[in-house]
């Protein structure tokens, strides 16, 4: 990678916010150093759609920490992004300032189509999805993205409502959940996708010929899931991309997540402790997902819209 150009992502979630520094070469990206720090920006947001002040104050401080070590790797002027619940904010500007005053950098709120895009792209770009007909799917804090595509021809690309921390701070569940509140949950995801969902997307699965689309997660629901699976104590690319995870896995570790509490959730190898909470959710999404879909088999990718971002270079 003679020709790398160094860039870098800051990205501010609903649930978390995360940096990605890399070297980019054309469709090469060689990431340098990433970082996930949860400020919850969504915490309390859905009743009001105000995104609460300390929530901003710990998101804005944080962006000026992740732009502190893009500068460490040589980049001066990171790009932030920012996603779901920022745009649905209506105090979104308090957010916008909140970072400018904490880092000095300016924020690009993006729509979910355009998140969605990145996505695709960010996963288009894996040699091993080479000719395959994809259905990407990232799981968000405050709503999912379904792209269908093959190769660089992305075919129906939306951002919908239904996001892990949005569906636990309506649901509410006890802790541990009680059977109810795994049903509650289980109901809403199945009208969500049969009212929302199937009517706009199962026309673009249906083009292709049957069982040949390839179910892609690129969310970081998706890779605790893989990294579950694998009892994995630290964060691995490799690994978490070579473990597609099948129906029924998901399925065990969905009744097996809504079964404990918290604090033994917490004591699961592979999930992070501060996402014990929101891979109830997140994993009853997926779940719900392949099931609605027939899909047997979820793929991982961990390149994501972060890397389409880069990829779109100063496009962004």
């Amino acid at each position: 990678m003679n020709d790398a150009t160094r860039q870098a992502v800051i990205d501010v979630g609903t649930n978390s916010v995360k940096l990605l520094v890399a070297e980019v070469s054309g469709a090469e990206i060689r990431p340098l150093t990433e970082i996930s720090e949860q400020t919850r920006l969504g915490h309390g947001f859905y009743e009001t759609r105000r995104l609460l002040p300390a929530a901003m104050d710990h998101t804005a401080q944080v962006v000026a920490e992740f732009s502190g070590v893009a500068a460490q790797w040589g980049v001066g002027s990171p790009r932030v992004i920012a996603t779901s619940a920022a745009r649905e904010a209506v105090n979104q500007s308090e957010l916008v300032e909140a970072i400018r005053q904490a880092s000095g950098l300016t924020v690009r709120v993006i729509s979910g189509d355009q998140e969605a895009a990145w996505a695709f792209r960010g996963v288009a770009h894996e040699a091993r999805f080479a000719g395959l007909p994809l259905l990407i799917v990232d799981v968000g804090g405050g709503s999912t993205q379904c792209i269908v595509g093959r190769e660089r021809e992305q075919r129906f690309c939306r951002s919908f409502s239904l996001g892990a921390v949005r569906l636990l701070e309506g649901l509410r569940p006890a802790d541990p959940p009680s059977a109810r509140d795994g049903e509650r949950c289980r109901s809403e995801i199945r009208g969500f996708l049969d009212k929302s969902v199937r009517p706009v997307l199962a026309p673009h699965l249906e083009a292709f010929p049957a069982e040949a689309v390839q179910l892609v997660g690129v969310s970081g629901t998706s890779s605790v899931l893989a990294s579950m699976e694998l009892g994995l104590l630290a964060y691995d690319r490799d690994a978490i991309e070579a473990r597609p995870l099948t129906a029924a896995q998901v399925r065990a570790r969905l009744r097996q997540l809504w079964s404990l509490s918290l604090v033994e959730r917490r004591k699961i190898a592979g999930l992070p402790p501060n996402r014990a909470d929101i891979i109830l959710t997140g994993t009853a999404i997926y779940a719900g997902i392949m099931e609605a879909f027939g899909f047997g088999r979820l793929e991982v990718s961990t390149r994501g819209y972060r890397f389409g971002a880069l990829l779109d270079g100063q496009s962004v």
